[in-house]
């Protein structure tokens, strides 16, 4: 159920609502498609529109929220007829289920039939379109179907990789390609339980980790597609939770660092360097995660998805067009990541999925030095860009401050920290000075002046509770910065923030 709010007046641009809690529903979906969408990446920019479509071919088709709605509502006008006539050509789905009523399987074919209507004429609005629009399942209220549409950028959504869209489960339900359309389809799925409730949107239950649960729900579901890739029946194969118990566990007190390749027996891509005589199930976590200690860069854990059958590496050229080898990366405590090919499809950690993002980009940090202090001397960003690519590889994580009175600053804090005596980073140094807690302070010269610094702030109020201290007393440092800042925050897993006034003022 959506998180919902008490109503605001009718305005007289919808003095008129199909029913009592119609902006209340809009409102509370937008909020949500923010939550969740945001977390994912927040470059795709969700809208939220209801279309109202009556059920009386009749009656005009209209746009029912937002008041500013950009969908043009004529153009939906025989959308009611062409969903029947898309009804009537199509295979029924849910023919083998017993326990669904012939009622209910005739609404889920008109709900299909007339979801595939929307969804052609908002592919026909959209061709030229910088975003797209996705149809949501209609609900039938007062005698007009409501259809939840969501719109996202197009370019945010092209620049991350998925796979075919050409796979479904046994039911005709599609298989989700990527994890935006895993998280599109948890969206839809709230969306058709709150509108069809007896008064649609009235609730006022308050759930604020509700978008976490749909984000988890939806590594889930997009983790059924290589199980079914696989040979594996999506339903029963849990790959996400599978992986998300294995890097949970420690042996010995290690934390689990190595490779699972996901593949049949006998890939013509893998070869087996030695066979297990009983293959491992991976739901024998600890089993499994004690296999993981053999694995080397180039070792790896084989597995058909269901059983851990030998240790082996991956050979000769794989035609990423077949999508039946996918690799697990366990790259610390809590952490994966699912690739395909060369491409990062997810990542997860502590449970919770995400698209990969660049760990570092050249040409944004030189971007970035230019704007935060009008640097551009090829030398001195050559030698900023040696040391922030050194402390990415910080195993635990590390957290440089780049602020031209990095002197003052070393003074100022000087009770919570360790002062240096001043000296040019070079990447030896920054391997020595990162392998602490604490920021590592410098000026736009390369040089540093004190380390394990414990930074101060003021609290904006905007800071990210689904990253750690160090992300948000980085964020708080530089916001709050009377002077020009830029601060480089490097993960545990391995992702990379540069954090500047100007990008952090954008969010």
């Amino acid at each position: 159920m959506f998180v919902s709010a008490p109503d605001a007046p009718p305005t007289a641009a919808s003095a008129a609502p199909l029913w009592p809690y119609q902006a209340r529903y809009r409102r509370t979906a937008q909020a949500l498609a923010e939550e969740l969408f945001g977390a994912l990446d927040e470059a795709l920019r969700p809208v939220v529109v209801l279309l109202g479509l009556p059920a009386d071919p009749a009656r005009p088709a209209r746009c029912l929220e937002p008041d500013a709605c950009t969908l043009p509502a004529d153009r939906f006008a025989g959308a009611v007829a062409r969903g029947q006539d898309i009804q009537y050509a199509s295979q029924w789905a849910y023919t083998d289920r017993d326990d669904l009523s012939p009622a209910i399987l005739r609404r889920r074919q008109e709900g299909r039939g007339l979801r595939g209507a929307v969804q052609e004429i908002l592919d026909e609005l959209d061709a030229e379109a910088p975003h797209r629009h996705f149809a949501g399942w209609p609900v039938l209220i007062n005698e007009c179907y409501v259809v939840t549409v969501l719109r996202l950028q197009r370019k945010a959504l092209g620049a991350h990789p998925s796979l075919r869209p050409d796979r479904y489960y046994t039911d005709g339900r599609p298989l989700p390609a990527s994890l935006v359309l895993a998280a599109l389809y948890r969206f839809n799925e709230e969306g058709v339980k709150t509108l069809s409730e007896p008064e649609p949107g009235a609730g006022v239950v308050s759930r604020p980790r509700e978008a976490e649960e749909l984000l988890r729900a939806a590594g889930r579901a997009f983790l059924d597609a290589p199980a079914q890739a696989l040979g594996l029946d999506p339903a029963g194969a849990q790959l996400f939770a599978t992986c998300n118990t294995i890097s949970s566990l420690r042996y010995e007190g290690a934390e689990g660092v190595g490779r699972l390749l996901l593949a049949r027996r006998h890939h013509p891509n893998v070869e087996e360097v030695f066979a297990l005589t009983c293959p491992t199930p991976l739901t024998d976590y600890r089993a499994v995660r004690k296999l993981l200690e053999m694995t080397t860069p180039d070792v790896h854990l084989l597995a058909d998805g269901a059983n851990v059958y030998a240790l082996g590496r991956q050979v000769g050229a794989y035609d990423t067009a077949r999508e039946d080898l996918f690799t697990v990366n366990f790259i610390t405590h809590y952490a994966w990541e699912l690739q395909h090919g060369p491409h990062l499809l997810l990542r997860a950690h502590y449970g919770l999925p995400g698209l990969p993002r660049n760990r570092l980009n050249r040409a944004s940090f030189r971007r970035d030095l230019k704007r935060a202090f009008g640097l551009t001397d090829a030398e001195k960003v050559e030698r900023l860009w040696d040391v922030v690519l050194e402390a990415s590889h910080q195993k635990h994580g590390t957290l440089l401050v780049i602020t031209t009175e990095a002197l003052a600053e070393a003074d100022r804090l000087k009770l919570q920290c360790t002062l240096i005596e001043p000296v040019p980073l070079t990447p030896l140094i920054t391997r020595l000075v990162t392998a602490i807690d604490g920021a590592v302070l410098l000026d736009p010269e390369g040089y540093c002046y004190s380390i394990g610094v414990i930074l101060d702030g003021t609290a904006s109020g905007r800071g990210d509770g689904s990253r750690g201290a160090r992300y948000n007393s980085a964020m708080r440092y530089v916001e709050s910065s009377r002077y020009p800042c830029l601060a480089i925050v490097v993960s545990e897993d391995g992702l990379v923030n540069v954090l500047t006034k100007d990008n952090l003022q954008a969010r």
